[in-house]
């Protein structure tokens, strides 16, 4: 599951990004306002959260800007507090509003019920068979036994089941599970795969595809 990071407060951005990973999260992170448009716009995010005063581009206008191309869930994430913020922030096509300083697992609860209304399509709960994962709590569960996933394992396997039958491509696990830093030439997946293989046990369900890819 990957988020956009528009944060020019270096410190908590790292802090932000470091939380977010071991929260099971890819974050890409850039610290102004018009490379985080660029970056909306052509990434692939499940949600974006901005702060609202930036260098080169306020968030309020890269909003604006992002909400005639994307509908990507935002939450800001500002020290910006008013009534009359509030208001400015969601009537520019915002999602949700948290003011600094705040608690992180409230950003991380209001992130994954962004994500929720995003996808009304999808249980709360991944199933196929006798496997079960459940996004909200980060468990995933086989004929009752629980599986000890590390967080890139666990969204390879988040993304699998949500794909319901599709065949997802190399190309896309490495765009939506890991982060842009990522080799493309890599062979990071086909060793996550064959990890994970390993952990959900007999009989297999992840199937490999010739020349296009995984599902489950």
């Amino acid at each position: 599951m990957k988020l956009l990071l528009i944060e020019d407060d270096i410190e908590l951005a790292n802090s932000l990004v470091e939380r977010f990973r071991e929260q099971g999260y890819v974050t890409d992170h850039v610290s102004d306002g018009k490379t985080g448009l660029t970056e909306a716009l052509r990434g692939d995010f499940r949600a974006i959260v901005v702060d609202r005063m930036l260098p080169g581009m306020d968030g309020l206008e890269l909003v604006r800007a992002l909400r005639r191309e994307k509908s990507t869930p935002v939450i800001y994430l500002t020290t910006m507090g008013g009534i009359d913020d509030r208001v400015q922030g969601l009537e520019a096509g915002g999602d949700d509003y948290l003011v600094k300083p705040f608690a992180f697992a409230e950003l991380v609860a209001r992130i994954r019920a962004l994500l929720r209304r995003a996808q009304p399509g999808l249980p709360p709960v991944l199933t196929h068979g006798d496997l079960k994962l459940d996004p909200g709590k980060r468990v995933a569960m086989r004929a009752g036994r629980l599986l000890d996933l590390s967080p890139k394992e666990f969204s390879v396997l988040e993304l699998l089941l949500a794909a319901r039958g599709r065949v997802v491509s190399t190309e896309e696990l490495l765009e939506r599970a890991w982060d842009e830093a990522a080799d493309p030439f890599t062979n990071t997946v086909k060793v996550t795969i064959s990890r994970l293989r390993r952990k959900l046990d007999e009989p297999p369900v992840i199937e490999t595809v010739a020349h296009a890819g995984y599902k489950i």
